[in-house]
């Protein structure tokens, strides 16, 4: 199924990132204009990193979505491995370490 979102400036990103970690989003398919200003940039650097935090496959433009969408992973279930769990302990590595 696909969902639309609202445009980014009127909270399109939250909405996603919200998907993003109440895990309901299997993938993203996120385009924007690489060649016009984004004022609201701090919002999707936001969104990509939860994206990649949770594992989830993005695309960002038309190839990577193109291959995404013709996956045999489209047809069956797909588990998401989430690297919560790694950044945690990488956090708690760094954190000790600045004990020391």
């Amino acid at each position: 199924m696909v969902h639309l979102f609202k445009s980014g400036p009127l909270g399109g990103d939250q909405q996603i990132g919200a998907k993003i970690a109440e895990e309901k989003l299997d993938f993203l398919i996120f385009f924007w204009d690489p060649l016009q200003p984004q004022p609201h940039d701090p919002d999707i650097k936001a969104l990509l990193r939860l994206a990649v935090l949770y594992n989830i496959p993005t695309a960002s433009n038309r190839a990577t979505a193109d291959l995404l969408i013709s996956s045999p992973f489209m047809n069956q279930p797909y588990q998401h491995e989430l690297e919560v769990e790694e950044y945690k302990k990488r956090l708690e590595d760094e954190l000790e370490e600045e004990d020391d």
